[in-house]
């Protein structure tokens, strides 16, 4: 191994141990860790150790395999019971919020900075996407009503599609390389969405009824498949002509509500490398900036972003989500919660790569505008949360459950870990009414395990591993998910009662 490559392998593996304390520190100020990882790119770039990075179509090829992770890790650790009653709105915003957002950021850069309408609409359509790692990140932190967070999480999810296809479209036509008729073009992304959308529903259903089947030798190769699926979703959808990322968030969104093995440790490695995709991507976006230039983008920057802040995102969500009864005080705060992050910096590539005329233009705005915006945004949601009274109790996290299969027995064991604050604490084993055929076996108390009975009651931190037939390990994974958010008298009243009173 050459010099070149040592010397790389060591700044990469710095650069993630530096990241590692950057996000602690972003815990304790409250702020969105995209913004250290974009400071330390910077610090690594031109103007600090002075690194040169201008390769555009590298960190275009490099920034889709991120986004690709990020939307994976999305939709495995979204829960379809959560987003199910938000998919009508998260769809709404990720379309017609979109079409609105754009058509209104476009008109302020018209009339008030002078921008001409190709111009102003490719700048609109960059900027118009929320980002998913940072609503992800932001969002989950926050005691919000399901249904808001979830709506916001589907949005995040779904529109990087349709902005990517906007945006390449208004990059290609700028350049003189589109030539159909405008209605025809969106005919076409149409039917690019539906088709994603369909690829990855398929390869999710079908991907979990084989790893279901299919008793692998290592259990680390569950996580290691689970991930190759989403990404063969995306790989799938891009060949057919049809949106990668929407096939990309079905897939991990079908996968991550399954009933599959080893569930929770796949959900946790998919976690660590969405970080680690966050951590390269953001650092690479820094390094490709020029500080020099930022300073004349702080003034079309303000303007624009105070625009789609101010104006195009309340008129979006209105338009989205006057059809679904969202209280206003729920409307102002998705309003104000539309996070910008990598997504917009990645968009605004596609007209450098695309050699649209004033792409620089474009990405130092989108640049500038992320960080401040995400500045403006990110630290003031809490308290916008308590001022609009839409913050709730804050609910316990929910029962943590890994599964392994024993393929000769036709059983499967499972891991339960008792969170802080689920009302499993105190439940004696025979109230959770697991099946005939699962038993809890082993519970491990204060670094001590013991062989429970008919007396033992679970308490907060236990770790308890259950035994099951195959075929009832769903039924008492639903049971333990009852229990630990209505209590015992969940056999009355079900999953359904529990649900409603978390909301």
């Amino acid at each position: 191994m050459n010099d070149t490559v040592t010397l790389a392998l060591a700044v990469g593996a710095l650069v993630v141990l530096v990241a590692a304390v950057a996000l602690r520190l972003a815990d304790r100020l409250g702020l969105p860790s995209l913004l250290l990882y974009l400071a330390l790119g910077v610090a690594l770039g031109e103007s600090g150790l002075g690194i040169q990075f201008e390769d555009y179509r590298l960190t275009h090829t490099l920034a889709y395999a991120a986004l690709l992770v990020i939307l994976a890790e999305g939709g495995l650790t979204t829960r379809w019971a959560d987003v199910r009653r938000a998919i009508g709105p998260g769809v709404a915003l990720s379309t017609v919020g979109v079409a609105v957002s754009v058509g209104a950021t476009a008109a302020v850069g018209v009339w008030v900075l002078g921008f001409d309408w190709g111009f102003a609409l490719l700048l609109a359509a960059v900027i118009s996407s929320t980002d998913a790692a940072a609503v992800f990140a932001t969002l989950r932190r926050l005691p919000l009503p399901r249904r808001v967070a979830a709506s916001l999480e589907a949005e995040s999810g779904l529109n990087d599609a349709p902005v990517i296809l906007l945006v390449t479209v208004l990059a290609e036509s700028l350049t003189g390389e589109v030539t159909q008729p405008w209605w025809l073009v969106g005919l076409v992304v149409v039917a690019e969405l539906a088709g994603g959308a369909v690829i990855g529903v398929a390869i999710g259903f079908g991907g979990a009824a084989l790893l279901r089947r299919v008793a692998l030798p290592v259990a680390g190769f569950y996580p290691l498949a689970t991930l190759a699926l989403c990404v063969l979703a995306y790989s799938s959808a891009s060949l057919a002509h049809t949106s990668g990322f929407v096939a990309v968030y079905l897939c991990g969104l079908v996968l991550g509500n399954a009933t599959l093995p080893h569930r929770a440790a796949s959900i946790g490695f998919a976690e660590g490398m969405a970080s680690l995709a966050q951590i390269g991507l953001f650092v690479l976006l820094g390094l490709l900036v020029s500080p020099g230039r930022l300073p004349e983008a702080i003034g079309p920057a303000l303007v624009v972003g105070g625009a789609l802040l101010l104006l195009a995102r309340p008129l979006s969500v209105v338009a989205s989500l006057v059809w679904f009864r969202f209280p206003w005080a729920q409307q102002v705060f998705i309003s104000w919660a539309g996070l910008r992050g990598a997504v917009p910096i990645v968009a605004a590539i596609i007209p450098l790569t695309a050699e649209v005329p004033r792409a620089t233009t474009v990405f130092d705005t989108v640049f500038v505008l992320v960080v401040v915006f995400t500045l403006v945004q990110g630290w003031s949601l809490p308290w916008v949360a308590r001022r609009l009274r839409i913050a709730t109790v804050a609910t316990p996290r929910d029962v943590q459950v890994e599964a392994a299969p024993l393929g000769e027995l036709d059983a499967e064991m499972i891991q339960l870990t008792v969170p802080e604050g689920s009302r499993l604490h105190g439940v004696y084993l025979p109230e959770l009414r697991l099946p005939d055929d699962a038993a809890v076996v082993l519970i491990v108390r204060d670094g001590r395990s013991f062989v429970p009975d008919r007396t033992t009651r679970l308490m907060r931190g236990d770790q308890a591993l259950l035994v099951s037939a195959r075929r009832s390990r769903a039924e008492a994974e639903r049971r333990l998910r009852a229990v630990s958010r209505a209590g015992r008298l969940a056999s009355w009243r079900g999953e359904r009662g529990a649900a409603t009173e978390a909301d």
